[in-house]
């Protein structure tokens, strides 16, 4: 019999929160597994809890959210041996996407009964853990006005791309690391650790997490005849084909910008400096993954 906790945000996404205990209990093999359910209060609570869990030796946490809640409850479990799991019911659910978990909440739970502890990679931005991506430019911008809005899921955020992308100016950087020397404009730059933002948007095709390495993505300004196309192969998984989009591997980058401007971890809005340092935390963290994974 193996402990197991699951930390609910009540906010993520839009489905109703408070059924989740009950499909679990149904759901869940108790021959397997001993499950305590609690829904987070306030920003910041699912690390706390995580942490908990942890040191009372849980075998696995999971995160019934969002990238935002995984993030905060995977920061709790890393470096320790309690396995983060995931039911993802948020708007993206990135990380949930690139490891191939459902995206319903029962065949999410079914799946944990049939589930391996792995180890995997995880971020570093200024010392601030990220799991699934990081970033700056029009990405981060998008959601920075994401957490403005008054109501959650795609179509929300779709309506932010469209009202950003015309007024958004591209932005100077510089990037320096492992063979890598750029001083250039872009309209942005994400660090990847998962292959995607989330919603299929893959942005980093070759992203793993269990290669020790982040991809560091830059798209360069582009006329705007190509945006459709663009957008087209974010869901293709070809944007690392185009001319305006190039793709390295790194284990550290250091990134410089020209002002304080938007930065985001996992798709959350948090303030960073002009000087950025990156890089990735090797095999720093249990995760319950699909057996075929």
């Amino acid at each position: 019999m193996k402990n197991i906790a699951f930390i609910i945000n009540p906010i993520s996404g839009t489905l109703n929160k408070r059924r989740i205990p009950k499909i679990i209990d149904k759901l869940l093999d108790k021959e397997q597994w001993m499950p305590d359910c609690v829904f987070t209060e306030y920003k910041g609570h699912g690390v706390e809890l995580a942490r908990h869990y942890a040191a009372l030796g849980f075998n696995a946490v999971v995160a019934v959210g969002g990238d935002g809640t995984v993030n905060e409850v995977a920061s709790g479990l890393r470096g320790t041996n309690t396995a983060l799991g995931i039911i993802p019911i948020g708007s993206g659910n990135g990380f949930a996407r690139h490891m191939g978990l459902p995206l319903r909440v029962p065949n999410a739970v079914e799946a944990i009964n049939h589930s391996t502890p792995v180890r995997c990679d995880y971020g570093l931005a200024n010392d601030h853990p990220f799991f699934v991506t990081c970033g700056t430019g029009f990405d981060a911008s998008i959601s920075e006005e994401f957490q403005k809005a008054g109501s959650r899921g795609f179509k929300t955020y779709f309506e932010k791309i469209v009202k950003l992308f015309f007024s958004y100016k591209p932005q100077h950087y510089r990037i320096t690391g492992e063979g890598i020397d750029l001083d250039t404009d872009a309209f942005l730059v994400t660090v990847a650790n998962c292959n995607q933002w989330g919603n299929a948007a893959v942005i980093a095709p070759k992203a793993s997490i269990q290669d020790g390495k982040l991809d560091v993505v830059v798209c360069s300004p582009f006329p705007l005849i190509l945006a459709p196309g663009l957008a087209l192969s974010l869901f293709t998984k070809t944007i690392d084909q185009g001319m305006h989009v190039s793709s390295l591997k790194a284990r550290e980058v250091t990134l410089i910008r020209d002002t304080d401007a938007p930065f985001h971890l996992d798709g959350d809005p948090v303030p960073m400096g002009a000087e950025i340092r990156i890089r990735v935390v090797e095999d720093g963290l249990w995760v319950l993954a699909p057996k075929r994974y």
